[in-house]
């Protein structure tokens, strides 16, 4: 067994995972909200990449990039008309509200595509693999991790280098000082959202040219993005891609040890940090 080339998997994986778990870490940082529509926005998402590249004939990645504006208008006006009246001191109703959420999503996807897995196909990118001194690594995996990183260093020179951050940061510390400096932090959390809902996009790529899917794997893909973001820290972006590579390798470790406890694994090095970390390996200050 070589543990060198297992470890670089899980690193890679990872990657997929921390790109589930961006989105939901920027929403929570913002304006506090825990969307547990979140895995199943993702699988919407990928869904929407299927249509496009099924019915226009598009490559996945241009299919992606029409993809995109559409989600961040739905993520828009998902959090202006409806989750911007459920935030307040309460955190029950935005849970109860996105778990709504999630039920219409899957009932809906359900009924238009019935409960078969699908697959968004890449092409010979599927097979493609490149040589890393002695470890064959995949093309798409590779792409995945590079895809992550890039996010989150675009969110994080979005959010401290421009007047948008500043905004983004400002709500986030104080929604009502925010509101007499001028700023409208409806419209702030509604763009909040709407950039998620692009990473979902990016993920949602990913997920569905390297995996299969179906209307139900929603709440799966939530699971390992709050394991990810809950081991990063809350709200802290590279500590969400820190959690996606432990639950990455915790993953393939234990499916190298014995494939059925792949997801175990995952799971036990979760409590593990819960255990002596409970506010996670790189918590952001939360008031």
């Amino acid at each position: 067994m070589n543990w060198l080339d297992t470890i670089l998997q899980g690193i890679l994986l990872g990657g997929l995972y921390a790109l589930f778990a961006a989105g939901l870490s920027l929403v929570f940082g913002i304006m506090r909200l825990v969307n547990l529509a979140h895995g199943d926005l993702i699988v919407l998402a990928a869904f929407l990449i299927l249509v496009l590249v099924s019915t226009l004939g598009l490559n996945p990645f241009l299919a992606a990039l029409i993809a995109a504006p559409l989600m961040f208008g739905a993520g828009y006006l998902l959090q202006y008309h409806l989750l911007n009246r459920t935030l307040g001191k309460d955190i029950l109703p935005p849970l109860l509200v996105t778990f709504g959420l999630s039920i219409v999503i899957q009932n809906g996807l359900l009924e238009s595509f019935t409960a078969d897995s699908r697959r968004i196909s890449a092409g010979a990118l599927e097979q493609a693999s490149i040589s890393l001194g002695g470890i064959n690594a995949g093309v798409m995996p590779l792409m995945t991790f590079a895809s992550a990183i890039l996010v989150i260093v675009g969110l994080n020179q979005l959010i401290y280098k421009t007047a948008l951050g500043r905004a983004f940061r400002a709500t986030s510390d104080d929604v009502v000082t925010a509101g007499l400096m001028g700023i409208r932090p409806n419209q702030i959390f509604a763009i909040a959202t709407g950039l998620a809902m692009v990473i979902v996009t990016i993920a949602a790529l990913y997920l569905g040219t390297r995996a299969n899917f179906d209307p139900t794997s929603g709440p799966a893909r939530l699971i390992y993005a709050f394991e990810a973001v809950i081991i990063g820290g809350l709200g802290s972006l590279w500590g969400t891609l820190a959690g996606g590579v432990i639950l990455g390798v915790a993953q393939t470790l234990g499916a190298a040890i014995n494939p059925e406890w792949q997801i175990l694994s995952g799971h036990i090095a979760f409590l593990l940090v819960l255990l002596f970390r409970p506010r996670g390996l790189f918590p952001r200050a939360v008031d």
